[in-house]
């Protein structure tokens, strides 16, 4: 598949001697597996892409993608701390908290949610690392530290992107976890106004009566 300019000029600029053109099709491969969801082929790919081109940026954070689409959480926590290594980037910060979770660090995602909270990068990544440290202290019983990092983010009642809707989701959660049902109800309804299929929400609002 084709690759975006920058990209396919970046690998050419780290690639092992004459290995650039073999590195660029194996990355199209995985990146073109990925979409599809074979993940186990992507990481197979990119494995290979890694072999020729071990500098690359691009290369590892694709590799590390499809080993956390696997479930490899180790492998992949390995392979975006080196994306974001190498990149200087914080967009991939809440797949390294979700790895690092997963391994039963869940103390370590904190860090990781404030600092993308001030990074500039999209405003939905911000989002997914604050969902993700957010649901580490909730796991902690942490409940009020959890909802004041979801609080960080400018949310608006008028509007319900698919990443708002996730963050309400988790707050909502937290509520109900923390016995504050009536304000977990709440919140569970404003998702409703948005998405009536919305995850489970209908049938928690209807256990909480």
């Amino acid at each position: 598949m084709s690759l975006p300019a920058d990209l396919v000029d970046e690998l050419r600029r780290v690639a092992r001697r004459g290995q650039a053109d073999r590195a660029l099709a194996a990355l199209g491969r995985a990146v073109e597996l990925l979409g599809r969801g074979d993940a186990r082929g992507a990481a197979a790919e990119a494995a290979r892409a890694k072999e020729l081109a071990p500098r690359s940026a691009a290369v590892r954070e694709v590799l590390g993608l499809a080993l956390y689409s696997s479930g490899r959480y180790r492998e992949a926590l390995s392979e975006m701390q080196a994306y974001r290594r190498i990149s200087g980037r914080s967009d991939q910060n809440h797949i390294i908290a979700d790895c690092l979770r997963a391994l039963g660090k869940p103390e370590r995602a904190v860090p990781l949610a404030e600092e993308a909270l001030t990074a500039p990068i999209p405003l939905e990544h911000k989002a997914e690392a604050a969902i993700v440290a957010a649901a580490a202290l909730r796991d902690q019983g942490r409940f009020e530290e959890a909802l004041s990092l979801l609080r960080r983010l400018p949310t608006r009642e008028d509007v319900g992107t698919d990443w708002v809707l996730r963050v309400w989701y988790v707050t909502a959660d937290i509520l109900e976890r923390a016995g504050r049902t009536e304000e977990a109800a709440r919140v569970f309804r404003r998702i409703l106004r948005h998405d009536q299929a919305a995850f489970d929400v209908a049938e928690r609002l209807a256990q909480l009566g």
